[in-house]
């Protein structure tokens, strides 16, 4: 913070210099300064309404300097206020002081949705000096000039950039502008899963489909969708299909719409920049992704995300609040996502209540829901609970599915942690007979078995099989280290514990492990200094610190006294 506000007080000492510079008459003054500074303090934090009020009374800044005009500009688009901030634009392109990459940006964007193509392509031209080969910003460029070629011309004039799948999903959007025959393989190119996740996308192919009337062809890409395990978007695809509501589909997008297609290029860089935690500049294009496309309202969550990972609670539920909950899937996802909100807010008990009563007003649950209650339950160690809702969820899923493994090894994990060790082994085991060598699934059963003095040569045996498909798995590398530990072999257990430390190095388990490795290996003294790790440790509960009372005392092997 104290980073920020020193940015902040350098950029108005170099405004400053500008407005000598420029001849600024006397109505320039402290009082704008004040407001200015105000409104950045307010926009660094998030807090764009506010940042808007400082912003508005210190207006006399707007039409002097362009680094102004650029920061009300991004608070007023990250504040929804999209149409707002291009009139302002317009204002300011008299005034000469718009002079940036997101103004012409959005100037283009407001002559396209108008169907003013000579005039966005005029602009554009401006547009290309912005801009590095390789940045976000110049595939911006390039793409939209591509597009705005199309919607002009009705005709596709390939890129010769290359900007890998983005490519495809151009190319298979502008065939399907225009209708074109090649525009179902293209679709099929896009969603291959051999190239990758791009499952999304299966949204738009499926609404090609029926704008072409192959209803029967939607059908079947959806009947082999995962009814647990897809995003968001393709499960909410998957229950219209399911249903025939073909027209909701139509209603929230098509690509023979600019302003879709334009929507949707967006989202895809929102969640570009979401993915490399910039959420400022993600809910940016997030807000342009809305304004061309309000009907696609699913976008919303990942504004949603970000704000939630930026600790931006309050704009996280107004953000969660525009989802429409007659879309049961996403108004899952906003019950959900609420419930962590109010776990980080208030508290976990609370967190659960509000859960668990908007569940009960869930009609009919599919299995997405239940599967998911499962999940919460375990995570709020209510075992018997989630073994109930795992329960409910198998006898529905396809059992030759990783799918049912999966969901295998969640219930037999429940079941481990209540000692049913019984029905523990034989849900593990189906699901390795479902799923051989799963690492995972491996990793908890062996270490169960460890755990429990069973069966442990055949367990080592396992964690090395886990090991060598996750190397780098700080639990599985503690587990084989751990299994060493048990067998004797206390040379090769240090090995693996020493890079488990490294990896998790403020786990109790994993400093309790690399201490009885260390004093078996008659290095005592690191031993009670990784002992001691653990009664600092946070998630060392009272029981485990109790042990290592002992062993600091007596060592590991009269824990027992």
């Amino acid at each position: 913070m104290v980073f920020r506000i020193l940015i902040i007080v350098l950029t108005i000492l170099y405004q400053n210099i500008v407005f000598s510079k420029t001849n600024v008459n006397s109505e320039f003054n402290h009082r704008y300064l004040s407001s200015y500074f105000s409104a950045m303090l307010s926009y660094n934090n998030y807090d764009n309404e506010k940042s808007l009020k400082f912003f508005n009374s210190s207006k006399f800044l707007l039409n002097e300097h362009d680094n102004f005009l650029k920061q009300y500009l991004f608070s007023l688009v990250e504040n929804g206020q999209v149409s707002k901030a291009i009139t302002q634009l317009k204002y300011a392109k008299e005034k000469k002081s718009s002079d940036f990459f997101e103004a012409k940006l959005l100037l283009i964007l407001d002559s396209i949705r108008n169907k003013k193509f000579d005039n966005a392509n005029a602009i554009l031209e401006e547009l290309e000096k912005y801009h590095e080969d390789g940045t976000y910003e110049f595939i911006i460029f390039k793409t939209i000039k591509s597009y705005n070629k199309l919607f002009a011309n009705r005709k596709i004039k390939s890129n010769k950039e290359n900007f890998g799948k983005l490519s495809f999903i151009t190319n298979a959007f502008q065939h399907c502008y225009l209708n074109s025959q090649k525009s179902n393989a293209l679709f099929l190119n896009v969603v291959d899963p051999a190239e990758g996740d791009y499952s999304r996308y299966l949204f738009f192919y499926v609404s090609f489909l029926i704008q072409n009337n192959r209803y029967d062809d939607a059908r079947q890409v959806v009947k082999d969708i995962d009814p647990i395990n897809s995003g968001l978007l393709i499960l909410q695809l998957k229950k219209w299909i399911e249903e025939s509501d073909f027209k909701k589909i139509d209603n929230y997008f098509s690509c023979q719409n600019e302003n879709d297609l334009l929507g949707e290029f967006f989202f895809l860089i929102a969640n570009l920049y979401s993915s490399e935690d910039a959420f400022k500049k993600s809910n940016f294009y997030l807000q342009i992704s809305d304004y061309l496309n309000p009907k696609f309202h699913f976008n919303h969550s990942l504004i949603a995300e970000n704000y939630y990972l930026n600790g931006n609670y309050d704009l996280a539920k107004k953000a969660l609040n525009k989802i429409n909950k007659n879309d049961v899937i996403y108004n899952w996802y906003k019950i959900k996502k609420t419930g962590q909100i109010i776990a980080e807010q208030i508290g976990e008990d609370q967190s659960l209540k509000f859960i668990e009563i908007s569940f009960k007003k869930i009609k009919q649950p599919n299995l997405k829901i239940l599967y998911d209650m499962g999940n919460i339950y375990k995570k709020f160690k209510k075992y018997e609970k989630s073994i109930l809702y795992y329960s409910l969820v198998l006898p529905k899923i396809d059992h030759s599915t990783t799918t049912y493994a999966d969901v295998l090894y969640r219930r037999g994990g429940s079941y481990e942690r209540i000692e049913k060790y019984n029905l523990s082994d034989i849900d593990l085991q189906k699901s390795l007979e479902v799923y051989p060598e799963e690492p995972h699934v491996l990793n908890y059963l062996a270490y169960s078995w460890l755990e429990r003095k069973l069966n442990i040569e055949e367990a080592v045996d396992m964690l090395n099989r886990a090991y060598e498909k996750k190397k780098n798995d700080p639990y599985i590398i503690d587990s084989v280290g751990w299994g060493y530990y048990l067998i004797g072999d206390y040379v090769n257990a240090e090995k693996f514990l020493v890079k488990a430390v490294q990896l998790m190095p403020d786990d109790p388990i994993v400093n309790d492990h690399y201490g009885d490795i260390l004093w078996m290996l008659d290095r005592k003294l690191q031993a009670n200094y990784f002992w001691n790790n653990v009664l600092k440790l946070e998630d060392s509960n009272e029981e485990m610190k109790k042990d290592i009372q002992k062993k600091l005392i007596y060592g590991p092997d009269k824990l027992n006294l």
